[in-house]
């Protein structure tokens, strides 16, 4: 059994002098079978520790049904087995670039308050969670040091009584290590976000001296730490590129450690937001959408594939003047150029109704939400009465793009998400008979917006007059089934139309990483092997995929393509290098 505590400004593990050289690594944007080599680089990088939020709504996707929740558990034996110290941040907000900040979609209540209809849903996650926590604390025998009270609060709220709520209920689940908040180096960010008695720690990616002089302030007898050192930054959907020079990283790193300041690298190693997991922003001034891309590589010194980069030798070099470190292993393989043939197609709209299940009857749209729907595409069918028009045909609060057909044949995509508004007009003559394919981007993940309904979340207007009798059908896409026996219905040749599925076989001799390629396709989604890498967009930056090895066999595998704007050539590469732009 061990001791970490908090004495005399700094920190001590079993009784000698300890700082946190960590690094930001999450185990949900990792293939598991990869955790091992991530964490072996960072321990090579001359870290000691390393940190990882929990995110919620991966773990309970609906209430009461759990999935899972062994994952953090054998990530935090990895670490230690790395030998690596851990720093754990269970949220229940973790913001992270996630979709909701890691809040399910069906949480009910004020969020983030001591709403007591909010915290009976927190309460009864952190039964289940916050055990598995404590098991693996440093006084138990395990690897971690510290555990986080909520995430940057005080850029959000000032409820105290929502903080000591979740700092109670940590100690009385057995959580003895130190806890901690994080927060911005502002004056009102610290005091709004931190608790008596609770570490307060700054997350900052310049300035070391004035971040730690205004933390000082406030905290004169606390070690001086900085919980998120960010290095890189997070890209957008038809944003470019964002990326940190890695000397001027390097150089900011040796600041904070040079004046005593313990540290957590964000990120030491992004990762990939798989699936439908991708959050999104509002612009704070504008209010504008902005989804977060598929790629998490966040110009991490350890890339998304695993990758040692210029910015990993210079870190290296500034972190191991404090803490010595081995050498680190080799890079993951990657397999040869390929172009891969998508020899086969289904269309997506004959289909839905099978796929769907029955139509869902409202007299106005539902949102995602009404219909238990995390993520995916809804099709809304409404009536435009006649003979009348044309008028424009408004659709408020769309939440994020809707291909919009009138009676069968496409006619426009309204896009907020590609910068477009939330009330987007199309002119319609009556009769007719209005359909609308709306898909879903993430969820916002940081701000006073979070907690966004997505789907049709205003009305269908015909000039000013509302149409009633709406039906809805939802399709989950991370329900989908394919391979043999699967959901879709494939057959020879290109569809004829868009949106519509294709796939083709790769076949490798040896399983390896590789990155996927679509040149000349629109949007959607790709699947290898049944698992959904996430979404792509030719707006950019991203351009390619990660395919992580693990998911491939040797032999035959399956790439499935589900293409909603406009299809290219039926084949997608496969490439030897990332391009994100």
């Amino acid at each position: 059994m061990g001791r970490f505590t908090i004495e005399g400004g700094g920190f001590r593990l079993d009784g000698a002098e300890f700082r946190l050289l960590s690094g930001a690594m999450h185990y949900f944007r990792v293939h598991p079978d990869q955790w091992p080599h991530r964490l072996a680089m960072m321990r090579a990088m001359g870290l000691n520790t390393v940190e990882t939020y929990v995110p919620w709504n991966l773990h309970e996707p609906r209430p009461g049904a759990y999935r899972r929740l062994d994952d953090l558990d054998r990530f935090l034996d990895a670490a230690a087995a790395a030998d690596l110290h851990a720093i754990v941040r269970p949220g229940p907000y973790i913001c992270a670039e996630w979709e909701n900040g890691g809040l399910p979609s069906w949480v009910t209540g004020r969020l983030r308050t001591s709403d007591p209809e909010f915290l009976a849903h927190v309460d009864r996650w952190f039964d289940r969670l916050l055990p598995r926590v404590a098991a693996r604390q440093v006084t138990r025998g395990g690897n971690v040091l510290m555990v986080q009270v909520e995430n940057e609060y005080g850029s959000y709220g000032t409820d105290a009584a929502y903080l000591r709520h979740l700092a109670d209920a940590m100690r009385a689940a057995g959580i003895d290590v130190p806890l901690f908040t994080a927060d911005g180096p502002e004056d009102h960010m610290l005091t709004g976000g931190s608790l008596p008695g609770v570490l307060a720690t700054a997350t900052f990616g310049s300035d070391p001296a004035g971040a730690l002089g205004t933390l000082r302030r406030h905290r004169p007898d606390d070690p001086m730490v900085c919980m998120e050192l960010w290095i890189g930054w997070f890209d957008h959907w038809g944003r470019p590129r964002v990326t940190r020079d890695p000397a001027e990283s390097a150089a900011v790193l040796a600041e904070l450690l040079e004046a005593g300041a313990s540290v957590n690298i964000y990120m030491a190693h992004g990762g990939t937001n798989f699936g439908t997991w991708a959050g999104a922003n509002r612009d704070l001034v504008t209010g504008a959408y902005l989804p977060t891309v598929t790629s998490y590589d966040y110009d991490a010194p350890i890339s998304e594939s695993g990758a040692a980069t210029e910015k990993f030798r210079l870190f290296r070099e500034v972190l191991t003047r404090y803490n010595p470190a081995p050498e680190p292993p080799p890079a993951p393989p990657v397999l040869p150029p390929a172009a891969v043939p998508l020899t086969e197609s289904a269309a997506l709209l004959p289909l839905l109704p099978a796929l769907a299940g029955p139509p869902v009857a409202r007299p106005t749209p539902p949102a995602f939400e009404d219909l238990g729907l995390d993520h995916g595409l809804v099709r809304y069918r409404v009536e435009v009465p006649g003979p009348r028009g044309p008028y424009p045909l408004a659709v408020d609060g769309l939440r994020d793009r809707a291909h919009v057909y009138v009676d069968g044949v496409r006619v426009a995509v309204l896009d907020p998400a590609a910068g477009g508004t939330e009330h987007t007009e199309v002119e319609v003559s009556g009769p007719a008979t209005v359909e609308l394919l709306v898909e879903s981007f993430g969820r916002v993940n940081y701000g006073p917006r979070m907690g966004e309904r997505k789907g049709v979340t205003g009305g269908i207007r015909h000039e000013r007059q509302y149409l009633h009798g709406v039906t809805a059908e939802p399709l989950r896409l991370g329900d989908l089934r394919f391979g043999e026996g699967g959901d879709v219905p494939f057959r020879p040749g290109a569809a004829a139309a868009v949106p519509a599925f294709f796939r083709g076989t790769a076949t490798v001799e040896e399983p390896a990483d590789t990155f996927l390629a679509l040149p000349g396709w629109g949007h959607g989604y790709v699947w290898v092997n049944g698992f959904c890498l996430g979404r792509y967009w030719s707006i950019g930056p991203q351009r390619t995929l990660y395919v992580p090895g693990p998911l491939l066999r040797s032999g035959d595998n399956e790439i499935v393509v589900l293409e909603l704007d406009a299809a290219g050539e039926p084949v997608v590469e496969l490439r030897p290098e990332p391009d994100l732009g």
